[in-house]
Parts: structure tokens; C-alpha cells; sequence
């Protein structure tokens, strides 16, 4: 299991991202509220601007202070998933 730090000391599992989206369109904003609705929701920000919302495979939303490019650089580095064997 790969941990992708995802700003502030917080870890998610590289595994279990589905996606990593801008939380600026419509429908991811409607996502967003819908996660906190119902209790899917986890606010990673500390308090700051949300600049990046992962979805989890688990149906989990977490949002990140992090840009969507740092997210997406670091979930490179972590060499994904392994698609060798």
C-alpha cells in the first residue's frame, strides 16, 4: 500500500483514488455537498482554500488545500498502480 500525502501530514492510499479533480465546476461542487450530506466527506484543508477534490473508491470525497498537478505529480512518483505483474 502506497500513502500519497495529500498536504498537512495527511496520508490517503494511492490505491484507493479513483480521481482528482478542481473543485470549481458545478457538478463537483454538487458532489462536495452531497458527500457532507451524507457523512462522506473529509476536509483535509485545515481551513484553507479547497484546491482539489480525490474521490475514493469507497465513494469517500477528500478535500485538499494541495493543487490537482501536485496531487497528480506525487501520485505518479509513487509509481501507481503495478501494472507489471
Amino acid at each position: 500500500m502506497k500513502l500519497i500525502n495529500i498536504g498537512y501530514g495527511n496520508m490517503v492510499s494511492a490505491d484507493k483514488i479513483v480521481t482528482v479533480v478542481s473543485p470549481e465546476s458545478a457538478p463537483i461542487k454538487r458532489l462536495v455537498q452531497e458527500a457532507r450530506d451524507d457523512g462522506r466527506a473529509i476536509d483535509a484543508t485545515y481551513g484553507r482554500k479547497t484546491r482539489a477534490v480525490i474521490i475514493m473508491d469507497s465513494g469517500h470525497v477528500i478535500l485538499s488545500s494541495l493543487i490537482t498537478e501536485t496531487l497528480a505529480s506525487r501520485i505518479n512518483e509513487s509509481g501507481g498502480s503495478n501494472d507489471n505483474e
